[in-house]
């Protein structure tokens, strides 16, 4: 901006890696970079002071805290933030800079000096002594060298390269991995010529990184899936997974993805449409688990004691899917229960030999929370599912020997994914041969889940007195003749005069009394 000349330098702290390579120096204002003009004696420019009562600026180290701009000219006084905001703006005006989002990924290192992995398809020319005939060499016992800057593809036509037979294949000393010692398998002939095989394998990431589209074709033997089959499948409609996987084996599968999709492959620009993080399971003291804290719960543990149909409810139950959530192994018993109670409810209508008409209230109760589950379970709130049909379950069980039926089986029916074992228990007990999987979910009447009735709050003079209970469609008269049979409300209007009513249908009723 101000077209003063500024002096290049060559610093041993300055990345070639980093963005272009070259960095504008602030001495003023970067420890590194005043380290350096100490050293060299070079001006050191203060352009920022300290903001605030008290501020002093130290001229023997850097200031790298937020402050006010000084010696900047049309930018004096202005706060840290703000001045670059108008700096680059300007920079942009002039065409001599301007704003940009750099990204920055660390190397992905493919390669590894194991066994296990997929061996890489390259193999390279091997060399040998100037004079020698490749004839009469062979690289398993003559001196040679591998021109590793000469990689070749191995032909398509001998895919897949499987692993060598090996009895011992544990690292070694060798910093070429295991596989250099197969030289039967690592090394061969070609129209004369000797070559080496690659001897690192890939890493698992080989593999998972385009599962997804293997899992719609495992048996096709003549590509890695049919076009058909990802036309039908594809994209992943839901991907769960912690939070980790967002910059490991998504950002990489996405890398694939793309390439697959360039190369024609796919359809499909992207892989996953939806990503759902579910949070972390803390100990019991609130702390990520960890051995060293021990505080860490085996599943296991918790599934000899109460099964694993415990252990699924409970995990579902103790909170939104995406919340970071500590366990309490003494709640597992409030699931356990509820699974009880689930039981003996089902075990009622079993064996009940008289047939029993639902009631209008069982009848809505039933289809609300048949509508609630449905749609719990589509938006993944799974601990509101269960919760809901725990109070079913709470009705059904003070019907005593009077639970319907039908009841029993659409609530085993909702209940079988989040305990399986449960459900197919139930299902058994209701008279059913076949499993349940087999059986459609279950489908809710819109209308039955509509109340007939409100619960309003009575408030007067803008304290709340008392509810009352209105057919859906009352107006205020209606809303006021049942207010008044409620004692604590009549008692607060009695002898007083009604000013003004405020009738808010569905939601409130306010009195105004003088």
């Amino acid at each position: 901006m101000t077209g003063e000349k500024v002096p290049i330098w060559i610093g041993d702290y300055v990345l070639g890696s980093y963005g272009t390579g070259a960095v504008m120096a602030v001495p003023a204002h970067d420890e590194r970079d005043f380290e350096f003009a100490a050293k060299f004696g070079l001006d050191v420019k203060w352009v920022v002071e300290p903001s605030g009562k008290g501020g002093e600026l130290s001229r023997d180290e850097a200031f790298t805290d937020l402050g006010i701009n000084i010696n900047s000219g049309e930018f004096d006084g202005m706060k840290t933030n703000k001045a670059k905001k108008v700096i680059t703006k300007k920079l942009a005006e002039l065409s001599s800079g301007g704003p940009k989002i750099t990204y920055k990924l660390r190397d992905w290192v493919f390669s590894r000096q194991r066994y296990w992995g997929e061996p890489i398809p390259i193999y390279f020319p091997v060399e040998f002594a100037e004079g020698a005939d490749p004839v009469d060499c062979d690289p398993k016992q003559c001196e040679h060298t591998i021109q590793y800057d000469k990689p070749i593809p191995v032909d398509e036509a001998d895919l897949p390269l499987e692993l060598p037979e090996m009895e011992d294949f544990s690292p070694g000393d060798d910093p070429a991995g295991c596989l250099a010692r197969a030289k039967d398998w690592r090394y061969f002939q070609r129209d004369g010529k000797w070559f080496a095989r690659e001897t690192n394998t890939m890493p698992q990431w080989a593999g998972s990184c385009w599962y997804y589209f293997r899992f719609l074709d495992p048996k096709n033997d003549d590509a890695a899936f049919s076009p058909e089959l990802d036309e039908d499948w594809m994209p992943v409609d839901l991907y769960v997974g912690g939070a980790e996987h967002a910059v490991l084996h998504l950002l990489y599968a996405r890398f694939w993805h793309q390439v697959l999709f360039d190369l024609g492959y796919t359809r499909h620009p992207e892989p996953f449409q939806k990503l759902v993080h579910q949070g972390m399971i803390l100990g019991s003291d609130g702390e990520k688990m960890s051995k060293s804290r021990g505080n860490v719960v085996n599943p296991d543990d918790v599934v000899d004691v109460h099964g694993a149909d415990a252990l699924r409810l409970y995990e579902m139950f103790m909170g939104p899917l995406e919340a970071v959530k500590p366990w309490q192994t003494s709640q597992v018993a409030g699931v356990v229960r509820f699974q009880n109670k689930l039981y003996n409810v089902v075990r009622s209508a079993a064996t009940n030999q008289n047939s029993v008409e639902m009631e209008a209230e069982t009848t809505k109760m039933l289809h609300k929370t048949m509508k609630k589950v449905t749609e719990d379970i589509d938006c993944m709130s799974f601990n509101t599912a269960i919760s809901a049909m725990m109070v079913l379950t709470n009705h059904l069980t003070s019907l005593k020997e009077n639970v319907p039926r039908e009841a029993a089986e659409k609530l085993t029916l909702m209940v079988s994914p989040f305990a399986p074992h449960l459900g197919e228990e139930c299902w058994s007990l209701l008279g059913h041969e076949e499993s349940l999987a087999y059986h459609p979910w279950v489908e809710h009447d819109e209308a039955l889940c509509v109340d007939d009735t409100v619960k309003m709050g009575v408030q007067v003079n803008g304290k709340k007195r008392g509810e009352i209970e209105i057919p859906k469609d009352s107006d205020q008269d209606g809303a006021m003749a049942e207010a008044m049979k409620v004692q604590s409300v009549s008692n607060q209007v009695e002898g007083k005069e009604v000013k003004k009513i405020i009738f808010v249908p569905g939601r409130i009723l306010n009195i105004l009394a003088k």
